[in-house]
């Protein structure tokens, strides 16, 4: 083989395999098809400041030297980039040269669909046969009469299947090293610098193996093998295009009859009793006459059982159809039989339940495929309410993926009322863990911040990456679940709703759960993103404290947990209401910080909340502040971190409540826990 052929192969940064041509060229793609090799090069540019002043530039140059590549005139353009941006390109030799120019005297959008005309960008050809370039820039005015948006011009060689000019902003700045802007350019390799008839005239050194044929590459120099019709392989090794067993890919090969395959083709007989070319279809009767005939009384008797089976089944497939069935099924989700879930949960079995609300019952179900499911059954819920908002819903559930929420993993949309099925989180509910004092889970601070943190990013996921973003509406500690590792996962989205990505409030019936719902919405009946705050916020003092949001006094006196907890921490109490002992002065800081969020949760006006993702970003900064202290033991590192984490959410966390801001507890009827 050439030694031109030959690729470098080394570690990348990340410590992978790569392929380099030459020294700094990484080799994205080899096709030995079209005979081409795709490298990524250096962008050239040149920038100035506002004064006109360059202050930095590149300059793109390269050859592929005497061997067999050049670059592919057909799959490569000339690009420059910039407002004031006159760019060539020249071979070393300099018996060619090529340039464009790019003016604009205003903001240009570079969208894909720009033209590349000449404002903004501009484009030229390079011709075939071209083995080196020379890529250099020039500015008529040094980007000084444009320089409020546009100071860098670039030029570039690139494959056109691969640009994309939205790229490209007029605002880009170069960067360097790996980090530098590379564009995919396409060589194309030939061999040797003969035709077809000097190569086979020297068998020893012609390239091509058996069952392979010479072809001319489009830049017209050398020649390429490619393996014969009905042979697939390499065409440059001695035995490398092997014989296709056409009668296995009757797609790419059709037979009408009996196929056998042969060196380098196919033959098709048509089916006894027909006649014909059975490649392309074959005609007349004979046999299969008598079999259609046979085959239509057994069809008979298969419509008479199957009328019997359609009346009962006639049912279902209503229900089918006015859940959705027809939308949904398109949907990625699992759609699942009534028969299928009924014997999953043993027939709904009590000993199957694994809990029981308002909206319905969960039970514990085995399908087929031995993974434990949840499904939810609901119960008293009106026909009616099972429109097109159902549909759409569940379309947008359907695809929410987040690893701290409950995954939907199908629905049975045979019944009345559909059915939801979840996957089985076998740990139970944060609830369960905080109030079961026998739980050893929360004993650390560790675990009651990580599952703080982790309930935090799948709220702020619902209402800043799902799209359409969504308000879960019912934020309780009865809603999180922990799976076998007690990771947290937010459930029940019975009350949730959606928003479109122009809204920030939405009216809705007041539904919730009494402790958690935000005093606004009692009130105004109009459900925001910081409802799920305030209710975030409940969750947790409950985790702080121990204590329901309706608890007792040690005198049995009721009280409101939430006037409790802000008097607490207001009158530096904070520590004589916890259920559980911080380790050492470091988390002592972290859970005061930790309080703090909580109160800025709890502000009696949403617009004076957080967001969730203000909350999400402050207790993973806590979180990572906490393994860092725990894995260096550094106390100094840790306090000095800590300040800095707790002022950055300062503002927010302080704002004043006062006495008119406070949480009033409120007599709601008519509300009950959803599962």
């Amino acid at each position: 083989m050439n030694d031109f052929f030959f690729l470098n192969c080394s570690s990348n940064d990340e410590g992978h395999p790569e392929l380099w041509f030459g020294r700094n060229m990484p080799v994205h793609n080899i096709s030995q098809l079209e005979g081409t090799v795709t490298l990524g090069i250096d962008a050239a540019f040149k920038c100035y400041n506002k004064a006109g002043m360059q202050t930095e530039s590149f300059r793109q140059s390269m050859t592929l030297g005497s061997g067999p590549f050049m670059f592919s005139h057909l799959r490569n353009i000339f690009t420059a980039i910039g407002c004031d941006t006159f760019a060539q390109v020249t071979n070393y030799e300099l018996t060619y040269g090529a340039a464009c120019l790019s003016l604009c005297t205003e903001y240009v959008n570079m969208s894909d669909g720009n033209p590349c005309s000449g404002s903004g960008c501009c484009q030229s050809s390079i011709p075939k046969g071209l083995k080196s370039l020379d890529i250099s820039l020039f500015s008529f005015y040094n980007y000084t009469n444009v320089s409020d948006f546009n100071l860098c011009g670039f030029a570039f060689l690139v494959d056109k299947n691969s640009l994309k000019i939205s790229d490209w902003p007029l605002s880009r700045k170069p960067k360097y090293g790996k980090d530098a802007y590379r564009t995919d350019i396409v060589i194309e390799w030939a061999v040797k610098n003969e035709t077809c008839e000097q190569a086979k005239a020297n068998a020893s050194a012609y390239a091509c193996g058996a069952n392979a044929n010479c072809t001319y590459p489009e830049s017209g120099q050398g020649y390429r093998c490619l393996c014969n019709e009905g042979f697939e392989g390499n065409p440059y090794l001695q035995e490398g295009c092997q014989d296709v067993d056409e009668c296995k890919d009757p797609e790419r090969y059709p037979c009408h009859g009996r196929c056998k395959n042969t060196i380098g083709n196919y033959k098709c007989r048509c089916p006894l009793g027909m006649y014909g070319d059975g490649k392309k279809g074959c005609q007349g009767l004979g046999i299969i006459t008598l079999i259609a005939a046979i085959g239509a009384a057994i069809l008979l008797v298969i419509i008479c059982v199957l009328l019997y089976m359609m009346c009962k089944k006639r049912k279902k497939d209503r229900n089918f159809r006015e859940n959705g069935g027809m939308v949904l099924k398109h949907q990625r989700v699992r759609i699942f039989s009534e028969a299928e879930l009924e014997k999953a949960t043993k027939n709904y079995d009590d000993d199957q339940k694994l809990g029981e609300g308002g909206f319905g019952s969960v039970y514990r179900g085995v399908p087929a495929d031995d993974v434990q499911v949840a499904v939810k059954k609901f119960k008293g819920v009106d026909k009616a309410q099972m429109n097109e908002e159902f549909q759409k819903e569940m379309g947008v559930v359907s695809q929410v993926n987040h690893k701290n929420v409950v995954k939907l993993l199908g629905l049975c949309l045979e019944t009345k009322v559909p059915l939801l099925v979840y996957e089985f989180i076998s740990n139970g509910t944060l609830s369960k863990h905080i109030h079961d004092k026998t739980s050893q889970l929360l004993a650390s601070w560790s675990n009651r911040l990580r599952i703080a943190s982790e309930i935090a990013l799948a709220l702020n996921y619902l209402h800043s990456l799902a799209d359409p973003p969504i308000i879960h509406g019912d934020v309780k500690s009865v809603n999180i679940l922990l799976d076998n590792n007690y990771t947290a996962k937010v459930a029940d989205f019975g009350a949730s709703v959606l928003i479109s990505s122009d809204q920030t409030i939405i009216a809705t019936k007041i539904q919730g759960t009494l402790g958690y719902l935000d005093p606004e919405y009692l009130m105004t009946g109009i459900l925001t993103a910081r409802s799920d705050v305030f209710s975030f916020g409940v969750v947790l003092v409950e985790l702080l404290t121990g204590e329901k949001p309706n608890s007792s006094s040690s005198s049995g006196e009721k009280r409101n947990l939430i006037q409790h907890f802000i008097s607490a921490l207001e009158t530096d109490n904070l520590f004589r209401i916890l259920d559980f002992q911080a380790a050492d002065e470091g988390e002592m800081d972290e859970i005061e910080a930790v309080a703090e969020l909580a109160k800025g949760c709890l502000n009696s006006m949403g617009l004076n909340r957080p967001t969730m993702k203000e909350v999400s970003d402050e207790l993973a900064k806590l979180k990572d502040l906490h393994q860092k202290s725990w894995a260096q033991q550094n106390s100094d590192e840790t306090e000095y971190l800590l300040g800095e984490s707790s002022q950055s959410f300062g503002k927010i966390a302080r704002r004043p409540m006062t006495q008119s801001q406070t949480v009033i507890p409120l007599e709601i009827e008519n509300f009950s826990d959803s599962i």
